[in-house]
């Protein structure tokens, strides 16, 4: 599942909206794809949304394979929009992939259903491909994905983005500023009632590490180069005898760190697998600090919002947050500390300073995170929020 239409879809539906998600079979952000029964098309009710899937070709990676796809997809919602705008009547139409083509076919739906039109940013394309991938802006690809971003910011009616310091990008790419909201992503709330008990094995492993009697520092999330793990490395290396870490999930740089972790006999890290989506809030209850940690990345400076950070707020845990971005919700909130990425010496500290903390005063600490989420980010907030930039914005 891609988790956040669906969470603001749910929590519409449950105000007695009718919802409509149109998506790709294919798409590298789900676990599981749906499966087809080799048509071209399939629609479903999950959780009171009707989902349509279109049938579009699997790829790997950034290469040629997912630019067919995304051809494919966008293709489809222009040869299906018609009987879309027919047959659902929208009042809004959101344009919501992370690449803007979309945009193109979802403002023909729109006109013909005379709906509002909504353009929902989740990276800013093409400058992430151009900043982060080396891509010329003479690239055929990046002067096509420029196009429909501009086109996007000059017709879309209302502008929602997850990046709360983009609004002056946009504005120079053709967006009036009246267009522009910001609305990160959140929390599920009712998840966190209905978790599932952690596997046997993982649960055994904590419990072990519990015994030493030390502080436990977390990671929980993708293993990928993005997550700067070497970092947390090299501080277990310091902090061996007063500190135990424990990271858990999966990813592609997993089997190379467990690999470093056994090299350098890193002995205080333990590096457990991926565990389903719904046992977080048991693995977090079970640690005692949290870790989330960033290169140091140019695209940061329009902001953030992990999921994995608003986890870590909602249950309570202090953090040390390694950025240079932005915005810090980790600051904003104050239930942590935020340091540079680089900065080997203050990361030590910090993790030292959380861990001399008594278990009651961490628990002060981490529940300002929570308060935070409560307030402003669970997603039946966010629902209303959304609507409510719809209705701010003129026609």
């Amino acid at each position: 599942m891609e988790y956040r239409p669906y969470y603001l879809a749910r929590e519409w539906a449950r105000m007695g909206h009718q919802v409509q998600i149109v998506a790709s079979a294919q798409s590298h952000v789900r676990s599981h794809q749906p499966d087809m029964q080799g048509a071209g098309r399939l629609d479903e009710m999950i959780d009171g949304i009707h989902y349509t899937w279109f049938d579009t070709p699997a790829y790997v990676g950034n290469g040629i394979g997912r630019v067919r796809n995304m051809a494919a997809f966008v293709w489809r919602l222009f040869v299906e929009g018609r009987s879309l705008a027919k047959t659902f009547k929208p009042d809004v139409v959101v344009a919501s992939s992370t690449y803007p083509m979309d945009i193109w076919p979802a403002r023909r739906i729109a006109k013909l259903a005379k709906a509002k039109l909504v353009f929902e940013v989740h990276d800013l394309w093409p400058l992430s491909p151009m900043e982060l991938g080396g891509m010329s802006r003479w690239h055929p690809f990046i002067m096509l994905v420029q196009m429909a971003e501009d086109f996007a910011y000059r017709y879309a009616d209302v502008v929602i983005s997850m990046l709360p310091k983009a609004k002056g990008y946009m504005v120079a790419h053709g967006m009036d500023p009246a267009k522009f909201h910001y609305v990160p992503n959140g929390i599920d709330a009712d998840e966190w009632e209905r978790t599932v008990a952690l596997p046997v094995a993982v649960k055994e492993s904590l419990e072990r590490i519990r015994q030493k009697g030390l502080p436990i520092v977390a990671y929980a999330g993708t293993h990928g180069l993005a997550n700067a793990l070497d970092a947390l490395l090299d501080i277990g290396k310091l902090v061996q005898g007063h500190i135990e870490i424990v990271l858990v999930g999966s990813g592609l740089e997993r089997d190379r760190l467990l690999r470093r972790v056994e090299a350098e006999q890193i002995d205080n890290v333990t590096m457990l697998p991926a565990i389903p989506k719904a046992a977080i809030p048991n693995f977090l209850k079970s640690v005692d600090i949290a870790y989330i940690g960033w290169h140091k990345n140019p695209m940061y400076r329009f902001g953030i919002s992990p999921n994995k950070l608003m986890d870590y707020m909602f249950a309570s845990k202090p953090i040390i947050h390694v950025v240079e971005a932005g915005n810090d919700p980790v600051a904003e909130a104050g239930c942590g500390f935020t340091v540079a990425p680089g900065d080997s010496v203050a990361i030590y500290e910090a993790m030292l300073k959380l861990a001399g903390l008594t278990a009651a005063e961490r628990e002060t600490l981490g529940s300002k995170g929570r308060a935070l989420i409560l307030h402003s980010q669970t997603y039946s907030v966010l629902a209303k929020q959304f609507l409510e930039a719809m209705h701010e914005t003129r026609n």
